[in-house]
């Protein structure tokens, strides 16, 4: 069929088969396809929507519109995605954990974009540290190593690369479809064994209500599934900051405070070890969830993952002494101010969005793809839902480029916390499992 023909089936409300829409998915990564014609195709799917063959379908087409990896290891290969928050440094506990505990983690990460951080910005503040490696030095790191966090290559789902853009300026992003095809594209192509989903809801989320997320998570499961790989989430709460650090520095700093056993944020630790524990029951590695979280307290408590970390950073090109070091080899901010509390009670809501767009105000975002990132600025000391607060109590503090920066943060920041009489309501840090 004609392209156009292809389009005109899905805007009338048809079934497209796979071959349909691989035909497309090629067009699209040759050129053979106009832009029109994907934008008239996205706008298509986005009102007719795809059934879960369709999903498996178009994810695996733009999957194999590159290379697909092939690994031959000796212990199961795995990886995690999150939708993103606010604080959200899970991957840099997760992958050197889960090395140590016998899994080997390729995994292939993106920047932030909007008011969510990414987790290539993070290592991008480790001077040295090389997140586009070629292809060899990658295999070799997670074979000798365990885990390599990297970004996306040109060679892998070129098709998703070109298909987002076109989306992005078509008003069709919001297509759970697209975006499940997106995401997995990229994740399957680095030729896993076994994944994990987390899914975020809550005000700091783009899926902020219950619902959304459930529905996403549930795409995402039911197609990784379809396409044979292994795959549960975790809908996991974003009513507040995960780690009590946003912006790229301060959150590395945090996670080598974590590593270390120096200061471990709570909610960042509950939420890696389940993710971890989910996956390590997945690949084989444990006999249980919960065993599988045992497992990664262990490697937590013993060192094990620090000393994975170390060893990853060292062999991307960064310092050999990181771990050791970590605030000597990360750029500070030349301002640095409390924002606080101006009430007398507890936090009972938090716009934890609006905390990521002070960051990215602060410039450590991203409201465009080509912006550049200050590695320096953002918050930490981030206090949660249910702290108490009196005039003068720092809510965070502001690592700022200068001072009129600093001035907009601080009221961000203050808008940003409601304080009431009493505590909010406790909720669950992990709201469901989707399988």
């Amino acid at each position: 069929m004609l392209p156009q023909e292809v389009i005109a089936h899905k805007r009338d409300g048809g079934r497209l088969p796979a071959e349909e829409i691989r035909t497309l998915v090629e067009g699209l990564t040759s050129g053979a396809i106009t832009e029109g014609q994907v934008a008239a195709f996205a706008m298509a799917v986005f009102f007719r929507g795809l059934d879960n063959d369709e999903r498996v379908a178009l994810t695996l087409a733009m999957r194999d519109s590159g290379r697909v990896l092939e690994w031959d290891l000796p212990g199961p290969v795995v990886d995690k995605h999150s939708t993103g928050g606010v604080g959200d440094n899970v991957s840099l506990m997760l992958a050197p954990a889960l090395a140590a505990c016998g899994a080997y983690v390729p995994m292939i990460s993106g920047r932030g974009l909007g008011h969510t951080g990414g987790t290539l910005d993070k290592f991008d503040a480790i001077p040295g540290y090389a997140t586009q490696p070629d292809a060899d030095t990658f295999a070799r790191v997670v074979r000798e190593i365990g885990c390599a966090i990297i970004g996306q290559t040109a060679d892998i789902a070129p098709a998703d690369r070109r298909f987002y853009g076109i989306r992005d300026v078509t008003g069709t992003v919001e297509s759970i479809d697209l975006i499940t095809a997106s995401i997995l594209s990229k994740k399957l192509a680095a030729g896993l064994d076994a994944l994990i989903l987390d899914v975020k809801s809550g005000s700091g989320a783009f899926m902020a209500s219950l619902e959304d997320a459930r529905a996403l998570a549930h795409a995402l499961v039911e197609v990784a599934n379809g396409a044979g790989c292994p795959t549960r989430a975790l809908i996991t709460d974003m009513h507040e900051p995960l780690a009590t650090a946003a912006g790229n520095a301060l959150e590395m700093a945090n996670a080598a405070r974590f590593l270390r056993g120096d200061v471990i944020d709570s909610r960042l630790y509950d939420v890696t070890v389940a993710l971890g524990g989910d996956l390590l029951d997945q690949a084989g590695l444990a006999a249980g969830p919960e065993a599988g979280a045992d497992q990664m307290r262990q490697v937590f408590a013993s060192g094990a993952a620090a000393e994975r970390f170390e060893r990853m950073v060292a062999a991307l090109g960064g310092p050999t002494d990181f771990l050791d070091d970590f605030e000597a080899h990360l750029a500070g901010a030349p301002e640095i101010a409390d924002a606080t509390a101006d009430a007398t009670g507890f936090v009972a809501a938090i716009d934890t969005r609006a905390l990521g767009l002070a960051v990215v105000e602060l410039g450590g975002g991203r409201r465009r793809a080509s912006d550049t990132i200050d590695p320096a600025v953002g918050l930490e000391g981030l206090i949660g839902l249910g702290a108490s607060v009196e005039p003068d109590t720092p809510l965070a503090r502001i690592h700022a480029a200068g001072p009129e920066a600093l001035r907009r943060a601080e009221a961000r920041i203050r808008a940003a916390y409601t304080i009431a009489d009493a505590p909010p309501d406790e909720r669950p840090l992990v709201i469901e499992r989707i399988s």
